[in-house]
Formats: C-alpha cells, structure tokens, sequence
C-alpha cells in the first residue's frame, strides 16, 4: 500500500508517542532544518549486535534492499590513479563487513568499556549521519552530492568522478570509493576521476514509496527510530533522560538527523574505540568534531566556489569529450580513405 510520507510520520510518530511522547513539552526542531524532514534513533541500549548471527541484521537487510545500487567495475578499467600507484577496489572483497566499503553502507562496532565498576559490550550501528550542514556535499568539487530537504544526503553515481574529496572532508570518513566504474572511464586515458563514491542514502527509494529505510524494521530489537526532525529530536531528549544517558549526532559536526541515545558517556566509547586495534582507513569515531564549513572561513569560501569549479570541470569535460569523439571520428574516416 502506498500512502505519503507525511502520513507516514505522522502515522509513525502517533505510535511511538504513545509510549514516549504522550506528555513531552513542544520542541522545535533547529533553526533552518524543517521540522518535517526525516531523522532517526539509534537507541544503544537495545542494540546488541545480532550475537550469534554470521551478520546483523540490519546490515544484512541494508545489503539486500541496495544490492542494485553496488559497483560493478570494468577490470579493464581498473587502474592506479596517476601519478599515485594505486585504486581502490573492493569488487572482490565484498563480504567485508567489519567497515564501510562501496559494498557495505551499514555495519556495527563493538566496542568494550569500564563503566560504572563493570566490563561493558556497547554495539554501535554506523553509517551515514546525513549532517544538516554536510561538508561533503558543500565541498564537492563537481556539485553532485546533495543534501535533500527531506533530511538525506545523497551522492548522483552518474555523475561522481570519485575524487574522494567528501571523504577528506567528512569527519566520520563515511564515503568510499570502488575504481573501475563512472564516468571517468569515460575519459580514459586522461588522468581524470578514480571512480565512484558510495555510502548510505537513507534508502532514499525506499522513503519515497513510504516505506522505510531496510536497516529500521530488520532490527529485531527496534533499536532503530524512523521520524520527523522534531519527534526524534524529542524522543532521544526523553530517553536520556529516562536512562539518566547521552545523545550523539545533535551537536556534533553542525548537528545531524541521526541521534545515538546511551547509558555510556560517548567520550568513554571513543576512548574504548580508540584503544582497540583498528583496521587501517576503518576507522569511524565517536568524537566530537566541528563542522569545518563554520570554524574555518577558507572551506566555507570554497564551498561557495564549488558549484562553479563543478561547471568548469564539466565544460573541460565535455570539451575533452567532443575532442575526443571527433578525433575518432576522423581517424575512421582517414582509415576509409586509405582502405579506397
């Protein structure tokens, strides 16, 4: 059945309230974000981390509901990124699922920690946080991530050169690039582009035909919220307050939709984090960063000039391509004339 996505929140959030909100005070969500617009909850308390399973399910549904959208490179055109002798190419590791990869937009940190006297398993879900003031769409040099008034951020696979500067820029390091697949190749062999950038988008497909993201109903300990800004803003605030806890993602980097509620301190995950062995470019934090567009004035005047790099790269672009074609075109028509 297909039904609109504010009938949708509006259904959601009337169920949820029973339980959580039915005496909350009103609250607004922050200044320039629409209060309508999604978010969501990601209640540590209840994650577990799918023990005993060869793979949680939230991840496992995430791989099943975005199979459509992974890479498929070309080997031939899997080559190093001149002048660096290297790609990245995860096409043949695509079970990996202790971190992000182009193949895996979801997956779940186990992290140890003294608290309160005990040794404590905390699971923490990662992906996407879908920041309110994204860095990596700002910054993108060819202005083909966008940040959605609907509350996501997407990347256009269509269109990414995978230059990978959303990952420098992202304090999470969340995008990942797959060689071997975009529109670079079709530039080929001009030292343009790596290939494409991927990460979760919220299955953005999902929510427009009403339904919601894969990784929210597979959890089988609901330890996942989908919601409008304001309610989930309000619930995280409820629960914290319930478990005498701490909320992550309302602050950090500018502020994001994706909110983590725990009876843990983050600063004491992040520091558990931190102490255990890490897998080299794996690493997503529990820190507290802040939002680079805001502390530093050069990023943000280079997100302003962005959108105008991204129009001259793509007049190069389709200069090069043009060039390119006719220089095909007459090499076929010489090769004719010679065959006459």
């Amino acid at each position: 059945m297909e039904f609109s996505r504010r009938s949708f929140l509006g259904g959601l959030g009337a169920a949820s309230a029973a339980t959580l909100l039915a005496k909350s005070p009103a609250q607004a969500a922050p200044q320039g974000i629409d209060p309508d617009s999604y978010a969501s909850l990601i209640d540590l308390t209840k994650c577990d981390g799918c023990p005993g399973q060869e793979m949680p399910e939230c991840v496992s549904a995430c791989r099943q509901a975005n199979a459509h959208k992974f890479p498929e490179p070309d080997p031939d055109m899997l080559k190093p990124y001149w002048p660096q002798p290297f790609y990245e190419d995860w096409s043949n590791q695509r079970d990996v699922q202790s971190r992000l990869t182009p193949y895996n937009w979801i997956f779940v940190q186990r992290i140890k920690v003294e608290h309160e006297g005990e040794t404590v398993e905390v699971s923490v879900p990662r992906r996407c946080m879908h920041c309110d003031n994204p860095p990596c769409a700002k910054l993108c040099p060819f202005g083909i991530k966008h940040k959605h008034p609907e509350g996501m951020v997407t990347i256009d696979p269509f269109l990414c050169f995978g230059g990978a500067k959303c990952r420098t820029v992202c304090p999470w390091d969340i995008p990942q690039r797959q060689a071997g697949v975009g529109i670079y190749t079709y530039l080929d062999p001009l030292p343009a582009g790596g290939g494409v950038m991927f990460k979760c988008d919220l299955c953005k497909d999902r929510l427009d035909r009403g339904e919601q993201p894969a990784c929210i109903p597979a959890c089988p300990r609901d330890a996942m919220t989908l919601g409008t800004r304001t309610e989930i803003d309000r619930m995280a605030d409820e629960l914290a307050q319930k478990y005498q806890g701490y909320i992550y993602g309302k602050k950090e980097n500018g502020g994001t939709p994706t909110l983590y509620v725990s009876k843990v301190p983050f600063e004491k995950l992040q520091q558990g984090l931190m102490a255990q062995p890490q897998e080299k470019g794996g690493l997503v934090q529990l820190h507290n960063p802040q939002n680079m567009l805001e502390r530093n004035e050069g990023w943000a005047r280079l997100a302003m000039t962005a959108p105008v790099l991204g129009a001259i790269t793509a007049f190069a672009t389709s200069l090069a391509k043009g060039k390119s074609k006719g220089a095909a075109t007459k090499a076929n028509e010489d090769s004719k004339q010679g065959g006459q």
